[in-house]
């Protein structure tokens, strides 16, 4: 019950986070339409601050905020076959999503810490600040898919006559 109450107060943190940036994105915006067409003073900071945050959105609330049952899918396949065969088909896209990820985690690592020597041209935010966040939907998509592997496997090991709950399936 403990661990519930934490992850679900971490979860309305991230969810937070992600309406702050998009306030952010959004009042940056604004601002630069007022300052390009209203006193026709075009500033680029406005800008950047706008593509950040819209990479930090997109990165952060997929990887912390998107529930699996979220995701858009097309899933024709998957739905018309049995749950064992769904156990199957959703372990081996586990397993190739993970191995994908984790092979590419220490190329990832080395490109955002090599991107220090570089900074934004207006807010001169350092490229390794602003390309961590990847390093974290990394970390989260690997979490979520040894998940799903281990949801996955425990479902094709139950035996045929066992009922799938829907915390499972």
């Amino acid at each position: 019950m403990r661990v519930s109450r934490i992850t679900g107060f971490l979860y309305r943190r991230a969810e937070n986070l992600l309406a702050l940036m998009l306030a952010v994105m959004f009042l940056a915006f604004i601002a630069q339409i007022v300052f390009r067409y209203v006193l026709n003073l075009p500033i680029g900071g406005t800008l950047e601050l706008t593509v950040v945050m819209w990479l930090w959105l997109v990165l952060w609330g997929a990887a912390l905020v998107l529930r699996e049952d979220e995701e858009i899918r097309f899933d024709l396949l998957f739905g018309s076959v049995g749950p064992r065969a769904r156990g199957v088909m959703a372990a081996i896209t586990a397993l190739a999503l993970l191995a994908l990820y984790v092979f590419s985690l220490p190329a990832v690592v080395d490109y955002v810490t090599f991107m220090k020597v570089q900074k934004t041209a207006y807010m001169k935010i350092r490229f390794d600040y602003l390309f961590s966040i990847y390093l974290i939907f990394v970390v989260a998509v690997i979490c979520r898919y040894a998940w799903i592997l281990w949801k996955a496997l425990r479902l094709v090991g139950r035996p045929h006559d066992a009922p799938a709950t829907r915390s499972e399936g």
